[in-house]
C-alpha cells in the first residue's frame, strides 16, 4: 500500500485543511470507515514563517531535509509540503530524498492549463507573490500573470500571519478578499491563483466572479490521486 509523507505546521491550519481533504478523498473512493494512509510531521512554524535572508531560506532547507528524509525513512513514498512558500527551497528537497516531491505550483499550472487559462492573477504572501521559484512554474504552463500589487501583499501578509494562520477568519478579510478579487477582474485576469493555503478560510471557492484556483484543493487531489494509485 502506498503511504503519503505530508510535511505540515506552515501553518497547522493548513495541514489540518491537508489532513481533511486528503482522508475524504480517500474515504469517498474506498467507503467509509476507511481513513488515508499517511505520514505527518508537524515542523513549527514560528521559526520558518516570514523569512528574508538568505541564511534564514538555509536554515529552512535543512529543517525541510531534515524531515522529508525522516518521513522517507518512515516509509512515504512520496513527499507533499503542505505549504506554498516553502516550495522556495523545493530543489533542495527533492535533491535530498530518493522519492517524489509533489510540486504545489507545477499541480496549479497543469491544472489552469487544461482548463485554456492564459492570464490569471496570484493573490498569495510576499515571497510567494514576488517569488520567481513560483511565478515561473506557472508562467512556463502558458499563464501571463499579473505583476504584484506590493500593497495588496502586505495586506495579505497581514490576515494570513497575523490572523488566519490562528484560525481566526474575519468578516473584514473576507471583504477585502473579495475587493481584491473583484479588482483583478478589472485588471483583465481570467483567474486568481489562491497561493496561500489559508485564505480558502475568506475566500468563497465555488461562487465567486472569477474561477477560484485553490492551491490546497489542487495540490490535495494530485497527492490523494497518487495515493489511491
Amino acid at each position: 500500500m502506498r503511504k503519503l509523507g505530508l510535511i505540515g505546521g506552515m501553518s497547522w491550519i493548513a495541514t489540518r485543511s491537508y489532513y481533511e481533504q486528503i482522508n475524504a478523498a480517500w474515504q469517498k473512493q474506498r467507503g467509509a470507515p476507511s481513513s488515508a494512509p499517511m505520514l505527518i510531521e508537524n515542523l513549527d512554524f514560528a521559526g520558518l514563517a516570514r523569512l528574508e535572508s538568505d541564511e534564514d531560506w538555509a536554515a529552512a532547507a535543512a529543517t525541510l531535509i531534515a524531515s522529508g528524509q525522516r518521513l522517507e525513512a518512515a516509509g512515504a513514498g512520496m513527499l507533499v509540503i503542505a505549504a506554498n512558500s516553502m516550495h522556495r527551497v523545493y530543489r533542495e528537497i527533492e535533491a535530498a530524498v530518493g522519492i517524489p516531491v509533489l510540486h504545489i505550483a507545477e499541480c496549479i499550472g497543469e491544472a489552469m492549463a487544461a482548463d485554456g487559462v492564459t492570464k490569471a492573477a496570484l493573490v498569495a504572501t510576499h515571497n510567494v507573490s514576488t517569488g520567481s521559484f513560483y511565478r515561473r512554474r506557472l508562467v512556463a504552463h502558458g499563464i501571463d500573470l499579473l505583476p504584484p500589487d506590493l500593497a495588496e501583499v502586505a495586506q495579505i501578509d497581514r490576515i494570513v500571519y497575523d490572523e488566519l494562520v490562528c484560525g481566526r477568519a474575519t468578516r473584514d478579510a473576507e471583504r477585502l478578499l473579495k475587493t481584491i478579487i473583484n479588482g483583478h477582474a478589472q485588471d483583465g485576469a481570467e483567474a486568481i491563483v489562491l497561493g496561500a493555503t489559508e485564505l480558502e478560510l475568506v475566500v468563497d471557492i465555488d461562487a465567486n466572479i472569477l474561477p477560484i484556483y485553490s492551491s490546497t484543493r489542487i495540490h490535495v487531489a494530485r497527492a490523494a490521486e497518487w495515493l489511491m494509485g
